[in-house]
């Protein structure tokens, strides 16, 4: 199935019947995935995921450079002037582009929402409310547990691709940490993978689990958060002690193999697979350009 004719830019079709074809381009589908936001420090909410956008049959034109970023995911708290979470990085291919996960954030007085992202990052405690998600990206983080006692010191979880991140829970002798929100499944590759999860919150007694799509399990008093998966753009769990960075995102492009190859340029680090008819270029790092064929 060829697509040929002359593209002003990418997804915008110009007519060329009964005119000479000069430029040539083929339908791509794509999956952008920013890097996830970093888990809090000291009753720390968990980083949301990486925005996370879809694409299909947009028109590329041959024997042109499209740019191409792949965002790093945002560090865990750890302390001092780094407490929160810091925020992922945007991924982009050309005027395709998400945001980057919020960071989770940690306790204060008074206490603050969760930081706005692709998906938002889970609030600390007092019943703060999580971080906004970007529309056709993510959802909002957690808030913070609200419940009184020992409650006051568990974070929410961060927003993940297909759900918000939950609110911490309280039992008669436990508090568990909010869970990150759940990720978006993609069958781009040829299979089924899912991407964005969100990070779990801190936990008094029991962490939050990360969101499905790479999302890292919270820590408690005493344990860690538990990074983001790279490549999936799930964000950090948060912790007591040290929040869990980001998982970098991902660029995945995916044509028809007879009509055309692809170039993965210096600067990006990348790929190709096929699954039926098709090639899949995977890129996992860097900037660049990629061109087609």
């Amino acid at each position: 199935m060829s697509r040929y004719g002359q593209r002003t830019r990418v997804g915008q079709a110009v007519s060329t019947f009964g005119q000479p074809s000069t430029l040539q381009a083929l339908a791509v589908d794509g999956l952008v995935v920013a890097g996830g936001g970093g888990g809090a420090f000291q009753h720390g909410g968990g980083g949301g995921a990486g925005g996370m956008k879809t694409f299909s049959a947009l028109a590329f034109i041959k024997n042109t450079n499209y740019a191409v970023v792949v965002g790093g995911g945002g560090a865990g708290g750890s302390g001092g002037a780094n407490a929160d979470g810091s925020d992922g990085v945007a991924s982009s291919i050309t005027a395709i582009d998400t945001v980057g996960g919020g960071g989770g954030v940690y306790a204060t007085d008074p206490d603050r929402p969760g930081r706005v992202g692709g998906s938002g990052g889970g609030a600390a405690s007092n019943g703060s409310v999580g971080g906004a998600g970007i529309l056709n990206q993510g959802f909002a983080g957690g808030g913070g547990a609200g419940v009184g006692g020992i409650g006051q010191i568990s974070g929410g979880g961060g927003g993940g691709a297909s759900a918000v991140g939950a609110t911490p829970t309280q039992g008669n002798d436990s508090v568990v940490g909010g869970n990150g929100g759940a990720g978006l499944a993609s069958s781009i590759t040829g299979s089924s993978v899912t991407y964005a999860g969100g990070g779990g919150g801190r936990g008094q007694t029991t962490a939050g689990t990360g969101g499905s799509g790479g999302g890292g399990a919270g820590g408690t008093a005493t344990s860690n958060g538990t990074n983001g998966t790279a490549n999936l753009g799930g964000g950090g769990g948060g912790s007591q002690t040290t929040g869990g960075n980001g998982g970098s995102g991902v660029v995945i492009l995916s044509f028809v193999t007879s009509e055309g190859t692809i170039t993965i340029g210096s600067g990006l680090t990348g790929s190709t697979t096929t699954s039926g008819g098709n090639t899949i270029a995977t890129i996992t790092a860097g900037s660049g350009n990629v061109s087609w064929a």
